[in-house]
């Protein structure tokens, strides 16, 4: 019979597990969200221009909110467009 070692897998062993998503403003200490820097606020929009999610983003409910402003800001004074093809 077969040892551990000699059993080549399909995919990847370690696929079941998960880092834990952590709020990047908490840890790094950020306290505000610049809606001036389009480069920063790109991180939480995908390609089509919409808002990631808390989910996905790993954000905090309060900062969430903080950039959620910030991006609506930065599309009404034109740092980021609306809707896009091709953001990133």
């Amino acid at each position: 019979m077969a040892s551990r070692d000699d059993i080549k897998f399909l995919s990847n062993p370690k696929i079941g597990l998960k880092q834990k998503k952590y709020c990047r403003f908490r840890r790094f200490g950020i306290r505000h969200i610049d809606y001036k820097d389009p480069e920063f606020l790109k991180q939480f929009v995908n390609e089509q221009g919409k808002l990631l999610p808390r989910r996905i983003t790993g954000n905090s409910l309060k900062y969430q909110k903080k950039v959620a402003t910030a991006v609506k800001r930065a599309r009404h004074l034109a740092y980021l467009p609306f809707v896009t093809d091709l953001l990133k």
